[in-house]
């Protein structure tokens, strides 16, 4: 007997015998009723930080219990940022790897989103799992393409249009327009007048079913004239933009959102443009390969946007495994080819590579184990038994052979050091604040003599003072901004000049000695890793500047605390914010004209007469083509790093003025004289939760 039928055929007959008694149902339109026992193990890694979670929201349920109205709101605002965080992970992948149906399978719905996708949608499906239940009247929202975003693309030809026009490539704009048109014209056909009306506009319901996915996300044939089109397949997908479904999930011990990413290698490249800025938005990227063609030339736009990804935020899961022949021969060839790609061309040098199957998760979550054909189940016994003979795992089930669970682990991980995590760290340093200085006024109107009580509390004078500090630390940051703006802007252009000369020598030297007769290649690899270098020099100084704006803002409000009189023998610390992310440079990975090698580039070398010409144009087409990263890097990623910590700077003085006020509310109902006794009684219970608040948030923070 195989391996297989020994250790799993078995348990599959159990599973179907227990389904039958409990009437457990596996209808493939509904979510999987085993959900959570399969996923379970998967976040493991993430217990540790769940009971800090629950610690911390405990401390925040006994701050709001201390008797003011705004350190009640304070703790009650904290207590809802904890429980709406989430973490979000972005799917990318080329088209057909599977990324859908792995999708399906992380969520427990094998059939929820079409696998099916037509190369020209171009939908980023962002599904919100959510453990608490929501009484969100909205549970599937899809957004479509505004006029601006479809003129663009009509006009233009999208990226792959906009490039051929820098290159005069007129007859390849007018096939690509010429598709557009088709697209168009179809997209009328089905919508009718209502065509222009949803341009910009959106859908919302309350509740959805994977057969009205379809018709926004999925393209299917032409239709004809009659009034069942609104339920037809793909009625709304060539205008769709982007979809969201918010699905509860008790099974799962976080928020997280999925993004599933269209394919990146399309006609137009509009699912480029949309898949970096997912991948800027995120904090974890999944990379999802085909087993048959993991990273082969046509992958290279992916290599190109991890790359700029820190190796800890990446997780390559290569799918379809069970239609490999010799998994355990061939997933050691197809790890090592994947490790010296990446090497390569410069991607992600110690990303973590699972190997799984879409097909064998969703077909363990519909309790169809006992459907798996011939090859499949080959494949199966083939890997479960490498991966007992490795130590990789010791119980070889399908859903655990996968990988899905192994994907779950390393997410988990990343979780808990990455956005959730973080989200805890700050959550406590907040409340720490709050707990600190509530203690510290309490001590303070708790000792001082009864006659000093009575002093009255110049409110005007702190609003002004406060004023002053939010108005001079906004300067502060865009003063220290100004400086680090300038050198990087100026590090880019520099990167920018040296490398149009060096590569517009490189195209002189290859004339002289090969003349005109063939097209030219160069590879921007260069000018990406100078982009590269100069933008983590900037990250660099721009989060040195961030946090010592932050820092003095700490220390200037700490200064009014003790002109208020309002600091203890305890020693009353104010804990500056976290410097916001700076995101990754994604859009170096974005494709330009020296990465194509086609037909119409080829052309365009043709074209030319007299090495003068070529120089001349070659750096005017590549200054245009590459003007618009040093745009971006300075726009879309620089400047809105400023004005995002300028915001975290903003909440962090309103919060500490909401603080101050109540502090203050302490300290002046303490000067009442009567009921001496019941107040002191009251303070010994109210200093007894905050410095039991603090001993905890210390080792939730620790």
């Amino acid at each position: 007997m195989s391996l297989w039928c020994a250790t799993a055929r078995p348990k599959v007959l159990w599973q179907q015998k227990m389904n039958a008694e409990t009437k457990i149902v596996t209808n493939e339109k509904q979510p999987s009723p085993i959900y959570g026992r399969k996923v379970k193990d998967g976040f493991e890694p993430l217990n540790p930080l769940i009971e800090r979670m629950v610690d911390l929201e405990d401390v925040l349920l006994r701050l709001g219990q201390i008797g003011d109205p705004g350190i009640s709101k304070s703790a009650a605002q904290l207590q809802s940022k904890l429980q709406s965080t989430e973490a979000s992970v972005t799917m990318i992948g080329q088209v057909k790897a599977g990324k859908t149906s792995l999708v399906n399978a992380m969520v427990g719905w094998p059939d929820l989103l079409p696998a099916d996708v037509n190369p020209w949608t171009s939908v980023v499906t962002s599904l919100h799992l959510n453990p608490r239940s929501s009484e969100m009247d909205t549970k599937a929202r899809f957004q479509f393409f505004s006029q601006e975003e479809w003129d663009r693309l009509v006009t233009n030809g999208g990226r792959v249009g906009e490039l051929a026009g820098r290159a005069g490539a007129d007859s390849e704009i007018e096939k690509i327009r010429r598709q557009i048109a088709n697209m168009q014209e179809k997209s009328r056909k089905r919508l009718g007048r209502k065509f222009e009306l949803l341009l910009g506009q959106g859908h919302e319901y309350s509740e959805f079913d994977p057969d009205m996915i379809e018709r926004y996300v999925c393209l299917g044939d032409d239709f004809e004239d009659d009034t069942e089109t609104s339920k037809t397949r793909g009625r709304f997908a060539d205008i769709t933009k982007s979809a969201e479904l918010f699905l509860h999930r008790p099974e799962l011990p976080v928020s997280l959102c999925l993004r599933d990413t269209p394919g990146v290698n399309d006609t137009f490249m509009v699912r480029e443009q949309i898949t970096i800025r997912s991948i800027r938005d995120s904090r974890i990227c999944v990379v999802v390969l085909s087993a048959h063609q993991a990273l082969s030339s046509v992958d290279m736009a992916l290599v190109r946007m991890i790359s700029n990804v820190k190796s800890r935020e990446v997780i390559i899961f290569v799918n379809r495994i069970d239609e490999l022949a010799d998994p355990a021969q061939q997933v050691p060839e197809i790890r090592k080819s994947i490790v010296e790609t990446l090497k390569t061309h410069q991607g992600p040098s110690d990303a973590k590579i699972i190997f799984g199957s879409a097909h064998w998760a969703n077909l363990a979550l519909q309790n169809r184990e006992g459907e798996i054909n011939e090859d499949s189940e080959t494949a199966l016994e083939n890997w479960a038994a490498a991966c007992i003979k490795e130590g990789m795992d010791n119980s070889p089930t399908m859903w655990r052979m996968s990988g899905v669970n192994a994907l779950f682990e390393e997410i988990s991980e990343r979780i808990a050091e990455g956005p959730i995590g973080e989200t805890v760290e700050d959550v406590a340093r907040s409340a720490k604040n709050i707990a600190g200085s509530v203690r510290s006024a309490t001590n303070v109107v708790r000792f001082r003599p009864r006659a000093a009580n009575t002093r009255s509390v110049d409110r005007k004078r702190l609003a002004t003072e406060l004023t002053r500090v939010a108005k001079d630390q906004q300067a502060d940051i865009d003063r220290r901004f100004e400086k680090v703006l300038d050198d990087f802007g100026a590090r880019l252009e520099r990167s920018h000049n040296s490398f149009l000369q060096r590569a517009t020598a490189a195209l002189i030297n290859y004339l002289e000695r090969h003349g005109e007769g063939s097209a030219w290649k160069y590879d921007p690899t260069g000018l990406r890793v100078l982009f590269r270098s100069a933008y983590q020099l900037f990250s660099k100084r721009a989060n040195d500047a961030v946090n010592a704006t932050f820092a003095d803002t700490g220390s200037r409000l700490m200064a009014i605390y003790k002109d208020f009189g309002l600091v203890d023998e305890t020693g009353l610390e104010i804990a500056p914010p976290r410097p916001p992310r700076i995101p990754p440079p994604v859009l170096l990975g974005q494709t330009i004209a020296l990465d194509l090698q086609l037909n119409w580039w080829s052309r365009w070398w043709r074209k030319r007469r007299g090495y003068d010409a070529f120089a001349e144009e070659f750096h005017t087409l590549i200054r245009a083509e590459t003007a618009p990263i040093v745009d971006g890097l300075q726009n879309e990623h620089a400047i809105k790093v400023r004005a995002e910590a300028k915001r975290v700077l903003h909440g962090f003085v309103v919060d500490q003025a909401r603080l101050l006020a109540s502090v203050l509310s302490l300290e002046q109902n303490g000067s009442d004289t009567a009921g001496a006794d019941g107040r002191r009684s009251r303070d010994d219970e109210k200093l007894k939760i905050l410095t039991d608040a603090m001993h905890r948030l210390d080792k939730i923070s620790a």
